[in-house]
């Protein structure tokens, strides 16, 4: 029997038709190293899904890029046939090679495939949210996504996709993209180092669409700032505790998906972001990034 929802940090939001968790669960680090392959560990990985479900989690992030195949494949080992609840978005846009990159696969083409791929790997007939990827390692980079989106919205008008999101895109994409068809979330790399898109995040939330941080934690180079590490230490908790609850607390859009292979460190995950900041904490945490 799954946990109320509403023992998790953050509440709910609505995501389209469905209401999520805040409090989601990112699978990227499931896969093998660098986001490659199998996991060291596959009964874990079965099991951290499990428990992400258990605890009340009902937002789950993937992509059948993760592997390739790996994440949506674990999930639905673990998880099919999914409780009603569940909500499970995935990304497309790019591709995987030998050497672990992440070429750009937007062609429309390429779209339809990914779509298909994910469609496959989950074991469902329509995916609840297909994020669309935009960008490159190094960022969001300016350029038109009318193409690639509107490739999704002829999916999504076809039934294969419930809602529509972009994910790595400035804030020029971000007003082409909803001039173009509804998107429900944004998700792009936020967290306490990295506030370029403060302006962006206070207009979605004013417009009641989300925005999921990716990379929360810093990403593979942990969040370092003396800032931080003072917060935490005068509230006795660990650093990243702190910035997930600042996250939270940032922004009533602001839904949370950070990953993990190990189901203790998922528990330290939920209650961390629980944690509640005083003004005196944010407004020293709001000093890093600025």
């Amino acid at each position: 029997m799954n946990a109320s929802s509403t023992s998790l940090p953050g509440g709910t939001w609505a995501l389209g038709d469905s209401t999520v968790t805040r409090f989601g669960y990112g699978a990227m680090q499931l896969a093998g190293p660098w986001v490659m392959g199998p996991p060291a560990d596959h009964n874990g990985a079965l099991a951290v899904l499990r428990e992400a479900v258990e605890a009340g989690i009902t937002h789950i992030d993937t992509s059948a890029a993760y592997g390739p195949q790996v994440t949506n494949e674990l999930i639905r080992e673990a998880l099919h046939p999914y409780p009603r609840s569940l909500f499970i978005a995935t990304k497309v846009g790019a591709n995987r090679d030998a050497q672990g990159g992440w070429p750009t696969a937007r062609r429309p083409e390429d779209l339809r495939k990914q779509v298909h791929e994910n469609l496959q790997s989950l074991g469902v007939e329509v995916l609840d949210l297909v994020n669309m990827r935009m960008g490159d390692a190094e960022g969001p980079q300016p350029g038109s996504l009318a193409e690639a989106l509107g490739t999704l919205v002829d999916l999504r008008q076809k039934g294969l996709i419930r809602h529509l999101g972009v994910s790595n895109v400035t804030t020029e994409q971000v007003a082409e993209a909803r001039s173009i068809g509804q998107i429900v979330c944004v998700q792009n790399m936020y967290n306490l180092a990295h506030r370029h898109d403060d302006d962006l995040i206070d207009r979605l939330t004013a417009d009641g669409i989300a925005y999921v941080p990716f990379f929360p934690l810093g990403g593979f180079t942990p969040l370092q700032s003396a800032a931080l590490s003072g917060v935490a230490n005068r509230l006795r908790v660990a650093p990243m505790s702190v910035a997930l609850a600042w996250l939270l607390q940032r922004s009533p859009n602001i839904l949370l998906i950070p990953g993990t292979s190990s189901t203790a460190h998922l528990r330290e995950n939920i209650a961390g972001a629980g944690l509640s900041l005083s003004d005196e904490d944010v407004a020293e945490l709001d000093s890093i990034g600025r």
